[in-house]
């Protein structure tokens, strides 16, 4: 459970049972309500790949979308996947590496399973520096998600799988991959972050 979770699920459930002797409609949807909002903040431990080169989904969900796009020139493919109200929405670092840039982008709040979501949504995008060359991955806010979170700062050194943030309520996740990757998903599969592998990536010799 992230901990924040308790802090917007113990109103509605204080609330609720203090509603119980008055009125047990509203006490029941308050409850329900609450008891929701544990099972969104959930964070279940994951079993993280040992292939050598593995890139793992950043994020449960289902990928919408595999296209070829490039990145500051260089030719890759993009991979986004969205993320319901019902998915776990910590999310997980794709490789291991140290990470280079944080950039917050302020944007729009589309529906996240839309494709323009990936340029035009508020967005939080995050570099790491792999031995491999660096991987880009975005935390894309949706209509109902309204706060992106990020737990790393510059510098800082992640694992495959390591937990980096979360998006609350509803969002979409962005993985760039170089050309260079092999492409192990694919489009309408449902993938759990950290602990599906999405694609094969070995250091450049």
């Amino acid at each position: 459970m992230v901990k924040d979770g308790y802090r917007f699920a113990l109103p509605p459930l204080i609330l609720g049972l203090v509603l119980m002797a008055f009125c047990w409609w509203w006490a029941a949807i308050l409850v329900a309500l609450g008891l929701f909002v544990l099972y969104f903040f959930r964070d279940p431990e994951r079993q993280i790949p040992t292939d050598p080169g593995a890139v793992v989904s950043p994020g449960d969900g289902r990928v919408v979308e595999i296209v070829d796009e490039q990145l500051d020139g260089h030719a890759g493919r993009r991979v986004s996947i969205f993320l319901s109200v019902f998915d776990v929405h910590v999310n997980r670092a794709p490789v291991a590496g140290k990470i280079r840039k944080v950039e917050y982008h302020p944007g729009r709040f589309m529906a996240a399973w839309n494709g323009k979501a990936s340029a035009d949504n508020e967005q939080n995008v995050i570099t790491i520096a792999t031995p491999s060359g660096e991987m880009n991955f975005k935390q894309i806010a949706g209509w109902v998600a309204r706060r992106i979170v990020c737990w790393k700062q510059v510098g800082d050194e992640v694992a495959l799988g390591e937990r980096v943030g979360m998006i609350r309520f509803g969002s979409r996740v962005d993985v760039w991959l170089p050309a260079s990757a092999e492409i192990l998903i694919k489009r309408g599969q449902h993938v759990a972050g950290g602990a599906t592998q999405i694609a094969r990536w070995l250091p450049t010799k």
